[in-house]
């Protein structure tokens, strides 16, 4: 384990930021983790967490002065945060969809922008968690598929800009996952019918392997998409990490 490497992970108090934090911090990182809830008495000593809202501009720069003090550089970046409407896009105010690119989009622009000079120095790596709803989605999430889409774009475009001072960037886009994000979901009925379990059952159904994924197994392969020994090679792509949901065809 090299405990001289540093992540920076946003969101780190959900489903997936929870796993990513305890991976990569098993592994021998340094982790520093950002979320507007608190995240608890289980946050890795070697590491610090920042309570903030990645969605005020003025806040991000406070994050961003808290972890120079921290470490000197960045191994990788992970721009997990993410908020989600559920809800006809006719019946979507223009504060909520602002709201959506807020979160989703324009934190991703803004910590990479503050980010830069600290992974630079590092040669490392930005790990963007978009979703399978940037390529095929779904009725009434039309705000954050939007801003998912705009965040594959994104990856693609900083891949290309970054490779000169060798970092690099790729996008992971997870299905569904057992995350209170998705389980909030299908509570405000975007999905099919019946209680909770019920709509988690059915989504399993519909998936090639027949199950939802685990936070985990996300967490892994964004492990594997920040680790320079893992995949050097590898910039301005999208690994899909959705059990097969989007290889079957919709007609099938």
């Amino acid at each position: 384990m090299n405990t001289s490497k540093t992540l920076l992970i946003t969101g780190a108090a959900g489903g997936i930021g929870r796993a990513t934090v305890a991976l990569f911090a098993a592994r021998g990182w340094h982790v520093i983790g950002v979320d507007r809830a608190p995240f608890g008495a289980d946050f890795p000593a070697s590491g610090r967490f920042i309570q903030a809202d990645i969605s005020e501009p003025k806040e991000m720069e406070t994050i961003f002065e808290q972890v120079r003090l921290f470490a000197p550089c960045l191994n990788a970046l992970v721009n997990n945060a993410a908020l989600q409407i559920a809800k006809p896009l006719v019946e979507t105010t223009v504060e909520e969809w602002d709201a959506v690119m807020a979160s989703n989009l324009r934190s991703v622009f803004l910590g990479v922008k503050l980010a830069y000079p600290l992974l630079k120095i590092c040669g490392g790596a930005v790990v963007n968690v978009s979703s399978v709803h940037a390529v095929q989605t779904s009725a009434n999430i039309a705000a954050y598929a939007a801003s998912k889409g705009g965040l594959l774009a994104l990856t693609r475009a900083m891949a290309i800009e970054f490779a000169r001072d060798n970092i690099r960037v790729n996008a992971i886009l997870p299905g569904a996952v057992d995350t209170p994000m998705l389980r909030a979901g299908l509570g405000r009925g975007h999905v099919g019918h019946g209680d909770i379990q019920e709509r988690l059952d059915n989504l399993a159904r519909k998936t090639v392997n027949g199950r939802i994924g685990r936070p985990e197994e996300i967490a892994h392969a964004i492990y594997f998409l920040a680790d320079e020994e893992q995949s050097s090679f590898m910039t301005g792509q999208a690994l899909i990490v959705d059990g097969g949901a989007t290889a079957r065809l919709s007609t099938e």
